[in-house]
């Protein structure tokens, strides 16, 4: 493989993976406001979770390119398996390891998403709920193994500025917990799923 091309691959895995994190900041962020009922007269609730929805296909789909520049680059040796099964690659196993980490709890959150209406409630909203694990665990993983980048300060800015972002939805999602919507749905979906 020629140099310009590994080069490239490097760049785009590390732009990607950056691009990423912004796309699962603004889908926890727009999903928050979907499960504490969000909505105004340019908002409707609707278009809050089309928005959620088209927001989570973009950061997978930028996750997929993160994911594939990295094992197509020789330079670290990432194989397809470093990135589903945590902590065996031999390349950074730490925090690559973390990275499979968030890709499992990923497909599990998208996997029982797509089977929302066959599932008990609660069963999918617990598994939903590890979307905020992943949260935390890809901001390590993007700080731990993002070498040279992450001593850039636009970079630590980026990070910084999303990790609010993420935590402040977060705060005003605890403070809008007893919506009248959201207790009424969950006290029939209760009562569906006994």
């Amino acid at each position: 493989m020629s140099q310009e091309l590994t080069q490239a691959l490097w760049f785009a895995s590390r732009a990607t993976g950056l691009v990423s994190l912004l796309l699962l900041s603004a889908t926890i962020i727009v999903g928050t406001g979907t499960s504490g009922r969000f909505a105004s007269p340019r908002w409707p609730r609707f278009a809050v979770v089309s928005l959620h929805r088209n927001l989570s296909l973009l950061a997978l789909a930028f996750l997929a390119v993160h994911i594939a520049g990295a094992v197509i680059d020789p330079y670290a040796g990432i194989r397809w398996a470093d990135t589903l099964v945590p902590f065996i690659s031999v390349y950074q196993p730490f925090w690559l390891g973390l990275g499979a980490v968030c890709i499992d709890l990923t497909i599990a959150v998208v996997v029982t998403s797509l089977l929302r209406h066959r599932m008990p409630l609660r069963l999918w909203r617990a598994i939903h709920w590890a979307g905020y694990g992943v949260y935390p665990v890809a901001v390590a993983h993007g700080l731990g193994i993002g070498g040279v980048d992450t001593r850039l300060a636009w970079v630590l800015v980026w990070f910084t500025a999303c990790a609010l972002a993420v935590g402040a939805a977060a705060w005003w999602r605890s403070a809008h917990r007893d919506h009248p919507d959201t207790l009424a749905r969950d006290a029939a979906g209760a009562e569906l799923w006994r």
